[in-house]
């Protein structure tokens, strides 16, 4: 499918996204001459706030998307570096994830909801933590916001449906608990998993539009022709819009998973 992913639509919130970021961040337990891997890296800021706070040896950024990643690539230097990969690939046994080897840091902010299976992934990726390693995770849990459950109702709707082929998008996320209980039975000796509500205070109930263009809605976006999509998203505005209150500043809630785990 085609990459819609657009850096410009993603960082008009960027301050914003990036609250979760540093309080997840703040997890880890520095160490000298980290190996980090940050999944998810999308336009490579991150990872390079990463290497630069961790003052690690080495930092690899993973994305899928090449949009993403032509900005990253900017970044790279003094032992940062991006990469092309899937998350769902990753940790897989093949010559392309034993040339990676394992880390020191697991990181990734904002990403895993794309992946389905959260327990497989979950003993994938500790494969590629090493001995004394570490594992932060942030995960967008705001399903259950009216910003996403109109995405899937108006997805549902003719002809967004027929055009679909009947795809909605499935939500993979464990409750809080069950990622506690499988970060123990896959020896992490250390964890700590939250839930935190983040407030964002926006111009209006019109930039929730705006956000979820940038992340949530590119799902069904690269799944439709240009000209549908368009419609879709009028008429995603239209039912979102009746669903929010009409204040300015909008006050837009945003629940999300973090956990940190060390072997």
């Amino acid at each position: 499918m085609k990459d819609v992913w657009n850096p410009e639509q993603y960082d008009k919130f960027k301050d914003e996204r990036q609250r979760p970021f540093f309080d997840l961040l703040a997890l880890v337990k520095p160490q000298e001459n980290m190996r980090v891997a940050d999944l998810g890296c999308g336009t490579g800021a991150p990872s390079a706030t990463l290497h630069r706070l961790l003052q690690a040896r080495e930092t690899l950024g993973f994305d899928n998307s090449e949009a993403m990643l032509d900005k990253a690539r900017e970044l790279a230097s003094g032992g940062l570096r991006f990469e092309n990969s899937d998350i769902e690939t990753f940790a897989e046994e093949s010559e392309k994830f034993l040339a990676y080897g394992q880390f020191d840091l697991l990181f990734s902010n904002a990403a895993l909801h794309w992946v389905d299976n959260h327990a497989a992934l979950l003993r994938r990726l500790t494969t590629a933590v090493a001995d004394g390693g570490q594992l932060a995770v942030q995960i967008p849990a705001n399903h259950h916001h009216a910003s996403h459950l109109v995405a899937d109702e108006v997805a549902n709707e003719s002809p967004f449906r027929e055009a679909l082929a009947g795809y909605i998008r499935d939500n993979p996320l464990l409750t809080p608990e069950q990622y506690a209980v499988l970060l123990y039975q896959l020896g992490y000796r250390e964890q700590l998993v939250r839930v935190q509500i983040y407030t964002h205070l926006l111009e209006s109930r019109e930039a929730v539009v705006e956000w979820v263009k940038g992340t949530r809605l590119t799902d069904y976006q690269k799944r439709m022709p240009e000209a549908m999509y368009e419609t879709y998203l009028e008429r995603y505005r239209e039912r979102l819009m009746e669903r929010l209150e009409d204040t300015r500043p909008f006050l837009y809630t945003y629940k999300r998973i973090l956990f940190w785990a060390r072997k």
